[in-house]
């Protein structure tokens, strides 16, 4: 629990547990009277003779100035989060308890605001718009008093799905247009505000049949829905800079902090595609082509297929390349040769151009390569021969040129394999022999064999 009382009195309160006087408190560093004007209230002690009365009284500076010592203030802090997660997990009730206790429990600005804006949006998720309205339009006040704290379009937004779900139109709509009218002053066109408050205006319109007006900002919103070139962190950042340049410091701070949480889901996004990627090779592997001949499941690469395009959008460079030879191996096994065709050509040309410097040489050349063995394979399904073979014929030099080591046997080997499927077997036997030596084997003549049988090895 928060000590009771404000500053003056908990340092009184403290000196009297601790049987100091005044004199005793205040040292060779202060005088008693100025002690005895802080415990009055009529001083308000500086940061600096915050710290040092706390030293003297045994506890913190925070626990003088805010009434709530640390252990007691992190158990409040992680009571908050938790009630932020009932909330998202949909149990608002739990949520509207957690928030209530922590804003009767704390004297702390920060915690106290998220706080009363996690109880508004509780109050709002239990169809309670009234009440959520009255805390909603208290948090929206204090904002416009206090710009440099916070940014009043938060609130605003939620007053205007509020008033809206209650009925009232027209604070619906006024509240929503001076949100998107922000926004655009900012030049935010993207991210979930813009999303939010032009989805409320267009509900709005619609309920209040103006037709016209909803037809024009729905043909807005999508248009700039799809020119939005830059992504969502970039574009929030731009906001964000944007507010700070015009002196709207709560804005670049919510903006900024939008901005980081958009850099954040982009990576669990691509962290995310990282994973549906391996989990299409592992599908994938020992199919087919990896190895000519090898058993496979038609279901395993179609969920191979679909893992990977779903994770396609959100990789880049190297990996995407990757997922397009993946995709064009998969394509193979569902005998769709001609995309697999296109899915191989698509790599090869990223392969060829600049648009993936993430691959060093050695590894760009591995993967030409096996982009390459999956053209052909596309090919040979086609029943097309002639460039089956010119296509292997590309891959062998390429290949003879890279650093022997695993990687390159298993490609050799599977090199091999389509040589055999297209009748070359010179072609093959050479591959065989390249896989063995890459691999760190030596290659049992013909001679030694025949020695070997001989003596009966």
């Amino acid at each position: 629990m928060p000590g009771l009382g404000n500053v003056g009195e908990r340092v009184r309160d403290l000196r009297l547990s601790r049987r100091l006087s005044q004199a005793q408190l205040a040292g060779h560093d202060l005088s008693d009277s100025y002690i005895s004007l802080i415990e009055s209230g009529k001083r308000t002690p500086t940061p600096a003779v915050l710290r040092l009365l706390a030293e003297r009284l045994g506890c913190t500076a925070e626990y003088l100035s805010e009434g709530i010592a640390p252990e007691q203030r992190a158990h409040l802090e992680v009571r908050e989060r938790h009630a932020d997660l009932a909330l998202l997990d949909g149990r608002p009730d739990a949520a509207l308890a957690g928030f209530d206790e922590v804003i009767e429990h704390t004297d702390d600005p920060e915690l106290t605001a998220r706080s009363r804006w996690g109880r508004a949006r509780a109050l709002e998720a239990m169809d309670r718009f009234a009440e959520a309205i009255g805390a909603l339009e208290a948090l929206r006040e204090q904002a416009e008093r206090d710009p440099g704290r916070s940014s009043w379009l938060p609130p605003v937004i939620s007053l205007a799905r509020c008033y809206h779900a209650a009925g009232d139109l027209g604070q619906a709509i006024a509240l929503g247009e001076r949100a998107l009218a922000r926004l655009h002053e900012l030049e935010l066109t993207v991210g979930q505000e813009h999303t939010e408050v032009s989805r409320v205006l267009l509900l709005a319109y619609v309920d209040r049949s103006e037709p016209a007006r909803a037809h024009g900002l729905g043909r807005s919103v999508l248009v700039g829905a799809e020119t939005a070139g830059a992504s969502i962190a970039l574009a929030y950042q731009r906001a964000s800079a944007k507010a700070l340049e015009d002196g709207d410091i709560g804005d670049a701070l919510f903006f900024a902090e939008q901005a980081l949480a958009a850099h954040v889901e982009g990576a669990r996004a691509e962290a995310h595609a990282r994973l549906q990627m391996a989990g299409a090779r592992a599908l994938l592997r020992g199919t087919a082509p990896y190895g000519i001949g090898d058993a496979v499941e038609g279901n395993a690469a179609q969920e191979a297929l679909d893992l990977l395009r779903a994770c396609a959008p959100a990789l880049r460079g190297a990996e995407a390349t990757q997922c397009a030879i993946e995709t064009a191996r998969a394509l193979v096994l569902l005998d769709e040769p001609a995309q697999a065709v296109d899915a191989a050509e698509q790599a090869l040309d990223r392969l060829a151009g600049d648009s993936t410097p993430e691959l060093v040489n050695g590894t760009r050349a591995l993967e030409t390569v096996r982009a390459r063995l999956v053209l052909a394979q596309a090919r040979l399904a086609q029943g097309d021969r002639t460039t089956t073979s010119s296509v292997l014929r590309a891959a062998a030099g390429e290949l003879d040129r890279l650093t022997p080591g695993r990687p390159t046997a298993h490609l050799y080997r599977e090199l091999g394999d389509l040589y055999e499927s297209t009748g070359d077997i010179n072609g093959a036997t050479t591959a065989y022999r390249r896989a063995l030596e890459a691999a760190g084997l030596r290659p049992i003549s013909r001679a030694q064999s025949i020695a070997s049988n001989a003596v009966g090895l």
